[in-house]
């Protein structure tokens, strides 16, 4: 099967202030295959953030390559950056990130404004990928009127709505509680069961054990890429 995801050699440094350089990531090499569940794990600090921000083509290595279904980012412009991303992956953030005046449909289509789908196509797919995702009966409902495992139903059907190779979960269950948890890991195994391929970043081993595959990280390295 191919690759979705390849990181080869992949440093990452930032400079804080004049003369202090830390480097986040140190010659890592990684690859993942489309259809894979694959949970990226460490402590505060071990680099695992810095990974997400590349495989989401969200920042560019110091060093090394990272390649996108084949295709270097380093080589692309921040505005062929942006397609791909719109194109390839969907994100799920620990804080939801939804608009919290607009309704679950709305949020839902934002993506798909970006991509120039017409207004009925766009409000047609928000409310499959919705309904999907359980959230049939809340079509209309805000953020407020809907608890924390509601909200992130919503965030992933927005990740959903452009049909993405990949999605790209940031500690999904960081601001839930447990029963919720448990759903939300529940409906991501789901999602790969259909074919997308899930990256989770989590640093709760308990979450991790819900994918396939655990790549733990520390102090910017890769200490253990083991099957689950």
């Amino acid at each position: 099967m191919s690759s979705i995801i390849s990181l080869s050699k992949v440093a990452k440094s930032y400079a804080l202030g004049e003369k202090i350089v830390v480097e986040a990531l140190n010659g890592v090499d990684l690859e993942i295959k489309k259809g894979e569940f694959v949970a990226i794990i460490g402590p505060s600090g071990s680099g695992k953030s810095t990974m997400m921000h590349l495989i989401g083509i969200l920042d560019k290595p110091s060093s090394g390559r990272v390649l996108l279904d084949g295709k270097d980012i380093s080589k692309l412009s921040e505005e062929e950056l942006a397609v791909l991303r719109n194109k390839y992956i969907g994100f799920v953030f620990q804080s939801f990130n939804l608009l919290p005046k607009t309704s679950a449909i709305e949020n839902v289509e934002l993506p798909l404004i970006y991509s120039k789908i017409a207004g009925p196509e766009r409000k047609r797919r928000a409310i499959e990928v919705l309904k999907e995702v359980g959230l049939g009966d809340r079509l209309e409902h805000k953020p407020s009127q809907l608890s924390g495992g509601q909200q992130q139903r919503v965030a992933i059907a927005r990740a959903l709505v452009t049909s993405p190779s990949l999605i790209l979960a940031d500690e999904p269950t960081g601001n839930l509680d447990s029963k919720s948890a448990v759903e939300i890991m529940s409906l991501l195994k789901d999602i790969n069961k259909k074919g997308n391929t899930v990256v989770l970043v989590t640093h709760e081993h308990d979450i991790a054990k819900a994918a396939k595959r655990i790549v733990e990280l520390k102090d910017g390295k890769v200490i253990s890429d083991r099957k689950n």
